[in-house]
């Protein structure tokens, strides 16, 4: 009989912040499009299954787009383009940019598993591309009912598997197939506003119930080591280029002020703090839980590569990975109070990359399997944590059904198993405690970490090509320029405000990420467009002139759709 062993899901959702601060617009559409069928489906198996126990990450910037989009259906006051295209009565008075702006879009799905299985959506899909060919003056031709039935599949077809099975209407207008009137893209909003207004209601729901543990992120996703030390990215790659600026300024207190808000609205909306925080990318290093373990977090975490490259700093050599992977660590010094744990790569890897293309049930019993394998082998009086860390979002769209079977077996095969309990960071440390405080002899030991991120246990997909540096350079000197202008006291109360707000909004990991040539042209030209406009709402929010070179892009892309899982996941090694 195997030993017992704890295992623990960590699913991060996170989208950066979207919105246009001087309109108040969202330029891209990600974050109600990934609730109605990421959040929606995520939440409704959890609910089928209550005696699952995961933790959820939410990012809080996630969450205030959430609220925007709350308070936007509540109001009938949209500030998204696409919905508003999808709400207006009549769509034969389309401008040209909202023609080309609702072909553009409508499109940007997976094309196996949610444009090819619907004819209705696959036939306009065949028609944009037969007259596409023929030369875009020919796209004009498309009527105003193309472009109702087109904007009613691309929301239809972003509905979670949950959202279908409860909301009737939406399987009567996937019946319908075609034709769709302004009644039924009424109906359809509808939905989606009772979707997108239910999310966070949900999850402090399942959060109260125990059922899950709701963590935190630093407030709008940071790259906080390297806020903290550019050069910590040669930690786990010495050769790495850098950006010419010597250091991000003032990076520590930026990386607490980005904390600090973190678990005041984690406190708000949830009613209490945080315990733990997943940092943005699972990037952490010795002086980042330094800062959380001031600010009483309890437990972190990170990719297993990062452990592998800590542990041998320390050792020069390495055991068999069911010696160290599966338990906390603490790292000496001031942050010895953050325990630490590290993602099986291989396990989460094969939820976010291989399972996608096996039958549900099958990926669900090999997974259980897997588990099973790592209980078997643990040592006599070991207590094992597997660490299983992923995406909640950007996986699914791979998936049939947007992997609804395959969660729904997996959930059902670990509620009642008799060797893997499902918990949570929390209850684990609870659980394993001694006399109110963790028994640190479970712990493995750390002199340092290897600064790293979990992808790669480095961060060469944020920094260390010239594009990404150059992004870094720009940020830098912008940082210059904010410290200036908030140093000199000439700018209101308000003012200051919104500068820190869209300084905020541009430290995000999330530019960072896409900038590179191995990415897709589409993806990378919208997020260099949003970053560099960023920064120049930045400047003229300091009252400066933005330098020139923000006019021009800095990355272009080039892959097309070949990138795995479209460039939105990395595997861990």
């Amino acid at each position: 009989m195997s030993k017992p062993l704890d295992l623990v899901f960590l699913w991060h959702m996170h989208q950066p912040d979207y919105r246009d601060y001087a309109s108040g617009e969202f330029l891209l559409p990600w974050v109600y499009l990934h609730a109605m069928k990421d959040y929606s489906d995520m939440a409704s198996h959890f609910e089928r299954h209550p005696k699952m126990r995961a933790v959820v990450n939410f990012v809080p910037i996630l969450l205030d787009q959430l609220e925007d989009y709350e308070q936007q259906f509540a109001s009938n006051e949209i500030r998204d383009p696409l919905l508003r295209l999808l709400e207006r009565d009549n769509l034969d008075g389309l401008s040209t940019a909202e023609h080309k702006f609702i072909l553009d879009s409508c499109f940007r799905s997976n094309h196996t598993k949610m444009i090819a299985p619907y004819p209705a959506y696959k036939r306009l899909h065949d028609l944009f591309r037969t007259l596409e060919a023929a030369g875009d003056a020919t796209l004009s031709y498309l009527s105003g009912q193309y472009m109702a039935d087109l904007l009613t599949w691309y929301h239809l077809v972003w509905c979670g598997e949950s959202v279908r099975r409860e909301h009737e209407v939406v399987v009567q207008l996937m019946s319908k197939g075609e034709g769709f009137d302004a009644n039924d893209r009424e109906q359809l909003f509808e939905v989606i506003g009772q979707v997108v207004s239910g999310i966070i209601p949900r999850y402090r729901k399942l959060a109260e119930s125990g059922q899950i543990e709701i963590s935190a992120t630093p407030h709008y996703h940071p790259l906080a080591p390297l806020l903290l030390n550019l050069n910590s990215a040669r930690e786990s790659t010495p050769y790495s280029s850098l950006p010419q600026s010597q250091c991000y300024p003032g990076g520590r207190s930026r990386v607490a002020a980005h904390l600090t808000s973190a678990l005041e609205s984690h406190q708000k909306r949830f009613g209490t703090k945080p315990q733990g925080i997943w940092p943005a990318e699972g990037a952490v290093s010795t002086a980042l839980l330094e800062v959380l373990a001031e600010h009483d977090c309890q437990w972190a975490a990170s990719g297993e590569t990062v452990l592998a490259n800590s542990l041998r700093a320390a050792s020069s050599s390495l055991p068999d990975r069911t010696r160290y992977l599966y338990r906390p660590y603490h790292i000496s010094g001031a942050s010895q109070k953050v325990h630490c744990f590290f993602r099986d790569d291989r396990l989460s890897d094969l939820i976010g990359f291989e399972y996608s293309r096996w039958h549900g049930r099958d990926a669900a019993l090999h997974f259980v399997a897997q588990i099973e394998e790592i209980a078997r082998k643990s040592a006599s009086g070991d207590s094992p944590v597997v660490s299983v860390i992923l995406d909640g979002e950007n996986a699914w769209e791979y998936y049939p059904y947007n992997g609804f079977y395959f969660l729904d077996d997996l959930y059902a095969a670990l509620e009642d198993h008799p060797v893997i309990n499902p918990t949570t960071y929390g209850d684990y440390l609870a659980q394993h405690g001694k006399q109110g405080s963790f028994d640190f002899d479970r712990e493995g030991k750390l002199p340092g970490l290897v600064a790293g991120s979990w992808v790669y246990g480095t961060f060469s997909t944020w920094i260390g090509s010239p594009d990404k540096d150059r992004a870094w350079d720009l940020l830098c000197m912008a940082k210059q320029s904010y410290d200036m202008v908030i140093g000199s006291k000439n700018l209101s109360k308000a003012e200051r405000i919104a500068a820190e707000q869209q300084l905020s909004s541009c430290e995000s990991s999330d530019w960072f990420w896409w900038f590179g040539d191995y990415n897709p042209s589409h993806a990378v030209e919208s997020f260099d467009r949003l970053y560099r406009h960023n920064l120049i709402h930045l400047y003229h929010l300091l009252k400066l002139p933005a330098p020139a070179v923000l006019n021009h892009p800095l990355s272009h892309g080039g892959r097309g759709n070949e990138v795995e899982a479209g460039g939105a996941m990395r595997r861990g090694s």
